[in-house]
């Protein structure tokens, strides 16, 4: 549901390439983009850039649990439960999955589909807030390590959990409260770092 980069990505890569630049979202989010971005008032309309034959982007609708694949990757949309709609992930490639949560708070089919999903290595869960900002993570429906822990309660599968969308205020606090629950299954992603499932 962020959109921040958005626009100057596409204009860092405007005319560079004749391919227009795909973006894969559901028509909910299309739609907020279309007209809230790119809109001739904010940043130009780019599904309009150069012309109508050869945009600059291109919008791709996804759909609920429907399975789209790029080169040889499996995305498969799931709703989460956050104040705009958004999806949660589960990414495959040669028999290994991951589920990522995107922006969340407390959710059940994220976890219905992490305890079905065959070769399933990890799951990436949003906990945005710390422990004392408990009723703003719950107005906007995100998590903080405390409905973290109570969310993974719902996970039957031994796998690493890896934390992302920690808010910077609350990083250091964050960090401690995971500390204090002595989970080993916990972790934080890592800017820079790459993952192999």
């Amino acid at each position: 549901d962020h959109t921040t980069s958005l626009p100057f990505f596409v204009e860092n890569v405007y005319g560079r390439s004749r391919a227009a630049v795909e973006i894969y979202a559901s028509a909910t989010t299309t739609y907020a983009i279309r007209k809230n971005l790119f809109n001739n008032a904010s940043w130009p309309d780019f599904t309009r850039l150069p012309n109508n034959l050869l945009p600059s982007v291109q919008f791709k609708t996804l759909e609920e649990e429907a399975p789209v694949v790029l080169s040889e990757i499996r995305f498969t949309p799931f709703m989460v439960d956050h104040l705009v709609p958004t999806f949660g992930y589960v990414i495959e490639h040669g028999g290994s999955a991951i589920v990522w949560s995107s922006d969340t708070g407390p959710t059940v089919r994220l976890w219905e589909i992490a305890n079905s999903t065959p070769g399933l290595k990890a799951v990436m869960l949003d906990t945005s807030f710390d422990n004392s900002m408990q009723q703003i993570a719950d107005l906007s429906e995100h998590l903080t390590p405390k409905t973290m822990s109570e969310e993974l309660e719902k996970l039957e599968r031994d796998v690493p959990v890896y934390l992302h969308h920690l808010k910077p205020p609350c990083i250091e606090s964050i960090h401690e409260e995971v500390a204090a629950l002595d989970d080993p299954r916990i972790h934080f992603l890592e800017q820079g770092r790459v993952y192999e499932f």
